[in-house]
């Protein structure tokens, strides 16, 4: 699976990618509002592989894609949604390696997601969640015509500390 932006090209990973996503998942600053610790190499190998056979699963539900710069050929990030056909709704996420932050290489990918949930997959609703001190994570969902839903306090214990929610969602209605 492809996706194509003017400045972004969203493909399955490979399993050398490890190289560039431990780039990112070993910064603490990156990985300060993810569920996960800082992961060391063999923890991004693991990662890779995991993605790999989930993308081979009937139907799929995992999509989790290396966001790669056009220009350079450079993995940069990743951007993924896990889909419930049951519910015709997936929840979306996305991280980016610190140095390309605040240059809309989030929002590109995050909205060429969205719109393969909605004109491809057929979904009623994608849904994000974050924690409410990473600004620059709801400020993306609020660009890509997101509301918030819900602030939920203390609802999810991370790191050895409860942390609060907002989620955000985008009905495919509104998108269109």
């Amino acid at each position: 699976m492809q996706i194509h932006t003017p400045r972004l090209l969203l493909r399955e990973f490979k399993q050398d990618d490890w190289h560039f996503t431990n780039l990112y998942e070993s910064n603490e600053e990156v990985m300060r509002f993810q569920t996960s610790e800082v992961r060391s190499s063999r923890e991004s190998q693991e990662y890779i592989q995991q993605c790999l056979e989930e993308a081979k699963e009937e139907p799929r539900t995992l999509f989790d894609l290396a966001i790669v710069l056009r220009t350079t050929n450079m993995l940069i990030g990743r951007v993924g949604m896990k889909v419930d056909y049951d519910a015709e709704e997936a929840v979306l996420w996305y991280i980016l390696n610190q140095t390309y932050w605040n240059k809309g290489y989030t929002t590109e990918a995050a909205s060429a997601m969205i719109h393969f949930g909605f004109d491809d997959l057929q979904l009623h609703r994608i849904w994000a969640d974050c924690d409410p001190r990473n600004i620059g994570s709801y400020r993306i969902m609020e660009k890509l015509g997101m509301r918030r839903e819900a602030h939920f306090r203390e609802n999810i214990f991370i790191k050895g500390h409860w942390c609060d929610s907002y989620v955000y969602a985008l009905l495919d209605h509104e998108w269109r």
